[in-house]
């Protein structure tokens, strides 16, 4: 069970911290809630303390994580397949961020970018993205205690050294 102030996950929403604990009525039944603000988008979710673990709500990771996320980050692009169906790809790239685990959603958020910047992305996997890499960012400011704007500025850059990597290796 969490406390008042754990910074936490909420898989699909990112990180945030919680609030409050409550106690709310809804469709009749009362029951106990987490109320976790959000730092990005500045939400507040609601998640039942009953089902917390078995949605994926789980602590935020300590800041000795972000490495290994900005190693996934940097990951050239010939070092994997992108999936070429979209649907395919689509639902992958879904169930990613349903895990909860940031070096997943990192990798989903490299992928993307670089197939953004090779080709364009479609509406539905642009928001995909643009989601995918809020969820990062949180997880990130909480872990490392930074501002939204310098941990996206890292991430960009961290993406852009990638896929220039990339490209410059396949040119030779």
């Amino acid at each position: 069970m969490f406390s008042i102030g754990d910074k936490v996950v909420y898989p699909m929403h990112g990180a945030g911290t919680i609030e409050s604990i409550e106690e709310q009525e809804m469709f009749g039944d009362t029951a106990e809630y987490y109320i976790i603000k959000m730092p990005v988008g500045d939400m507040k979710v609601m998640v039942p303390t009953e089902s917390a673990a078995e949605i994926g709500v789980r602590e935020v990771s300590d800041s000795s994580i972000a490495p290994s996320v900005f190693a996934v980050l940097e990951k050239p692009k010939e070092e994997y397949v992108y999936e070429n169906n979209w649907n395919r790809r689509y639902k992958s790239n879904v169930e990613k961020i349903k895990t909860g685990d940031i070096l997943e959603v990192a990798d989903v958020v490299r992928e993307l970018s670089h197939r953004h910047m090779e080709r364009g992305l479609s509406t539905a996997e642009k928001k995909m993205l643009n989601s995918a890499k809020e969820i990062l960012i949180s997880e990130l400011m909480l872990a490392q205690g930074l501002e939204h704007s310098d941990v996206d500025r890292e991430i960009e850059e961290k993406i852009k050294f990638s896929y220039d990597l990339g490209t410059t290796t396949e040119m030779t």
